[in-house]
């Protein structure tokens, strides 16, 4: 199975109440530098290697972090998480930039597979 069938850990991502203050923590503390804001919805920061994200009110995950795993079937990584154990926390659906979904790991830990939409759809 090829990285981009089963998916890529791309990142960890934080639900949060208030991305103003929330990135601004992260760029003061860590030194992060936004790379990508969409208004109060979303925001992803530069680092080495990893993607972070800050997920605003709109685009709120079922818990306070997550691991991140960018997949070109969202659907078909969902399919294989549940065959090995998961549970479906989040079904899939495509919402303003990507399509994705959300599982428990047999330990509970959220998953959330992502693939981002093409231009024009």
């Amino acid at each position: 199975m090829t990285p981009d069938a089963s998916g890529r850990l791309r990142g960890i991502v934080l639900s949060v109440e208030d991305m103003d203050a929330e990135c601004a923590f992260y760029e003061k503390v860590l030194g992060l530098t936004v790379r990508f804001r969409d208004g109060d919805r979303w925001a992803a920061f530069d680092t080495d290697g990893i993607s972070f994200g800050l997920a605003g009110a709109e685009e709120r995950l079922p818990d306070r972090a997550a691991l991140s795993v960018k997949t070109v079937d969202v659907d078909a990584a969902v399919d294989r998480a549940v065959e090995a154990g998961a549970t479906v926390a989040v079904p899939a659906a495509d919402g303003g930039h990507e399509r994705r979904a959300a599982v428990r790991d047999p330990a509970g830990q959220l998953v959330v597979f992502y693939s981002p939409l093409e231009a024009g759809s």
